[in-house]
């Protein structure tokens, strides 16, 4: 896109910013996803105009019309990533790049338009710098980013929308984990699938979501905490944890190995996935990806070459696996408790992110 035609983004701020005081209160345990800051970011898109009227406002509810494509037809994808206080100070978003090409690829599957990177970026820019003191200072905690795409044109026939809207909100985010990080126990689920080959397993869409809940649900009632997802096809192989990636540390011939299942078009190409097989080449781990069968991690946990499990997300960053529960039995993954594998690599992403480590790759994006 040409400098003569890109939107910019006017800046609205709010003319009464809360006080340090009851910001302070707010940020004083936020948990993750329940507190919001002070403004939000929007700009619309129409068919034949392009996006348009981009603004920086405070945050507040949105006027809209009972006939949106979004509340009828689903037409809806979002993004997360992180802003992180910087050790020498500053704040650095890791890897927006990235969020904003997978933003486009989900984009591309819903047949919706794509939000140039350069803009997407700068819209995260933007609401970084005016709610710069929402950015936690505290190790291990960060200001969590949702940028959010919606069909937003009245109109009931079933094709894409030729309008939509694109919000971008924050969020700050505390320890996952209160007390450090817990192990959890997962259900594998043979009854439901997250995905299917031709399907939108690989877009970050709002349906993936809501198709989920019912088997989180079903993993609850069985006493676990999250839902383990199997392959469409053979409902045999390991695909995701939840909204997750999912690795598998093994011990062969002396050596550690770390595996994530390939990506086949049903899983969704984590940005914190890519982020830890790379880390863990740079720490000597050999690390790649493969297929597994619930028969094989059973196996595997038996003959003790399995030695640890862990998901990986924006959210947790990564999330020890303790037990597993499934029509097949129960089995404990590394006694019930986190391994050195996770522990360390945890350790250097989010060391990283927050700058007291090198940035060898460039992932960290200087924001203030």
């Amino acid at each position: 896109m040409s400098t003569a035609t890109r939107p910019s983004f006017e800046l609205r701020p709010s003319p009464s910013p809360m006080p340090d005081g009851e910001r302070a209160a707010r940020m004083e345990n936020p948990g993750f996803g329940r507190v919001f800051t002070e403004h939000m970011v929007l700009m619309r898109y129409a068919e034949g105009r392009g996006w348009h009227d981009g603004v920086l406002q405070p945050y507040g509810p949105l006027s809209m019309d009972p006939a949106s494509s979004v509340l009828h037809y689903g037409q809806a994808i979002f993004e997360g990533f992180k802003a992180y206080h910087q050790t020498g100070g500053g704040v650095a978003t890791f890897r927006p790049f990235e969020n904003a090409r997978r933003f486009n690829a989900s984009a591309r599957r819903l047949a919706m338009p794509e939000l140039p990177e350069e803009l997407f970026v700068e819209a995260a820019d933007l609401l970084v710098r005016q709610d710069r003191a929402w950015v936690p200072a505290e190790p291990g905690c960060s200001l969590y980013l949702r940028p959010l795409m919606i069909a937003s044109e009245a109109a009931l026939g079933v094709r894409p929308s030729q309008e939509y809207l694109f919000l971008l909100l924050a969020s700050p985010a505390g320890a996952y984990f209160q007390g450090g990080v817990r192990p959890v126990t997962v259900w594998v689920t043979e009854d439901y699938v997250r995905a299917a080959p031709g399907g939108t397993g690989s877009a970050k869409c709002a349906g993936n979501y809501a198709a989920s809940l019912l088997a989180q649900r079903q993993a609850l009632e069985r006493g676990c905490d999250q839902v383990v997802w199997l392959d469409a096809l053979e409902r045999r192989f390991v695909e995701e944890m939840g909204g997750m990636n999912i690795y598998f540390v093994f011990e062969e011939g002396g050596r550690t190995v770390l595996r994530t299942p390939q990506l086949t078009g049903t899983l969704l190409p984590g940005i914190t996935r890519a982020s830890l097989l790379e880390l863990a080449r740079d720490l000597g781990i050999d690390a790649g990806e493969f297929r597994l069968s619930v028969e094989e991690w059973g196996q595997a946990l038996a003959e003790g070459r399995m030695t640890e499990a862990f998901a990986c997300g924006t959210a947790a960053v990564i999330t020890p696996i303790g037990t597993v529960k499934g029509r097949q039995g129960t089995w404990t993954v590394n006694g019930g408790e986190t391994g050195p594998v996770a522990t360390r690599l945890r350790e250097a992403l989010l060391q990283l992110q927050h700058g007291s480590a090198p940035d060898r790759h460039g992932w960290m994006h200087r924001v203030c």
